[in-house]
């Protein structure tokens, strides 16, 4: 079910990135404290059920979103881009030029919300080095990682990962949870951490 929240403006975004066109929804709250861009993973779209559900509970906390999908229907079936974190950072990249030039937007401070292969390009893409592993020290930026207990394989790699990261980190585990948080109330957690993340982090310098 998704959460009531206050009206929204809502602006289409066709976003130039190398050649092609990315496809998203900007959608901003009165008074919006900044923008979060998702990065979904390899399976998902910007019209996932999951991101919606999150989106809807970000605007409710004052927080802008803009899903968009970082591939192009063709690009998606393609294994090797899907997988192509350095291509996914740099689609980021350009989305977040894209939202920096908007009027609606201008000056807003800008966090991203990834999940799988999303998650690795946001980390590239925050400090926009080349591979996720160097660039983990380089990340300075608050980073909240979250994590089902029973996705063991991800939560020991989330684990490893936090070590390395640099700045405000703090990693989150859902108890209960599997890989995509589809257990009852899980994924309502996810939304909720996320949003009192942004809410403490995301403030104009």
């Amino acid at each position: 079910m998704s959460p009531l929240h206050a009206p929204t403006r809502s602006v289409h975004a066709a976003i130039a990135a190398d050649g092609v066109t990315l496809t998203g929804t900007l959608e901003l709250p009165a008074h919006a404290k900044g923008v979060v861009l998702f990065a979904h993973g390899s399976g998902s779209s910007r019209l996932s059920p999951r991101n919606i559900f999150v989106g809807d509970v970000l605007r409710t906390a004052g927080v802008g979103t803009l899903l968009l999908d970082l591939l192009t229907p063709e690009e998606a079936n393609d294994r090797d881009k899907v997988f192509d974190v350095r291509l996914l950072a740099l689609r980021l990249l350009h989305a977040t030029d894209w939202v920096e030039s908007q009027i609606e937007t201008l000056g807003m401070p800008i966090g991203y919300f990834g999940a799988s292969t999303g998650a690795a390009a946001a980390v590239v893409a925050a400090t926009q080095s080349g591979h996720v592993l160097r660039a983990l020290p380089s990340v300075t930026v608050p980073t909240l990682l979250i994590v089902g207990s029973e996705d063991t394989v991800v939560l020991e790699r989330n684990r490893k990962a936090l070590e390395r990261l640099g700045g405000p980190k703090e990693l989150a585990v859902i108890e209960g949870a599997t890989h995509l948080f589809e257990e009852p109330g899980t994924l309502e957690q996810v939304a909720q951490l996320a949003a009192e993340w942004f809410g403490r982090y995301l403030k104009k310098d």
